[in-house]
């Protein structure tokens, strides 16, 4: 039986926390569903994880920056939401959420979902309790919602701090069934 996902853009936003390990699974769980991936990493997910697992993982090439890349002459962040059917951020930051919800545009993640607003978005947060709880990232939260943004997670867990709590990030078999519940 094909997949909801065989032959669909989608493009994975991964930020810059801990959980960051977990989207490379999800890359390649996309993949293998019959996706075609392409990935950004914003420069915190980079400090995590390479670029070059995402390209094994997905055939695509990873973009990092809006400033690079070999197509320099054409709008990065224009021709990726233009691309993309779907787009998912895992992990989506406290920092990413804010960015989203004020539409602040400061780096190639960011401005490619300003430019994406209207097609389907799928948010999986991930951060210490502390943060998920912090009423500005609830407010922000909200707001992203109201946008029309779907959130898988966060779920309790043990996190990356040691504590057990609220802010782990979801399993990549529940993100890729959100992302195909979303497109049907």
């Amino acid at each position: 039986m094909a997949s909801r996902l065989t032959g669909c853009k989608v493009l994975l936003g991964v930020c810059g926390g801990i959980a960051a390990y977990k989207a490379a699974d999800l890359a390649g769980k996309l993949a293998g569903a019959g996706a075609t991936v392409q990935t950004i990493l914003t420069a915190s997910a980079c400090e995590l994880i390479t670029p070059k697992t995402f390209e094994a993982l997905t055939g695509q090439p990873v973009y990092t920056s809006l400033w690079t890349g070999s197509e320099d002459f054409r709008i990065g962040h224009i021709r990726l939401a233009d691309w993309a059917r779907i787009i998912v951020v895992a992990p989506a930051t406290a920092n990413l959420l804010a960015k989203l919800a004020g539409g602040l545009c400061d780096d190639l993640l960011s401005t490619t979902l300003c430019a994406a607003w209207q097609k389907p978005l799928v948010l999986v947060p991930a951060m210490n309790t502390n943060m998920w709880s912090n009423p500005a990232v609830q407010r922000n939260v909200k707001a992203v919602e109201q946008m029309g943004a779907t959130l898988v997670g966060p779920k309790t867990g043990r996190l990356a701090c040691g504590t057990e709590g609220l802010g782990r990030m979801a399993e990549p078999a529940e993100i890729l069934q959100a992302v195909e519940t979303v497109l049907a």
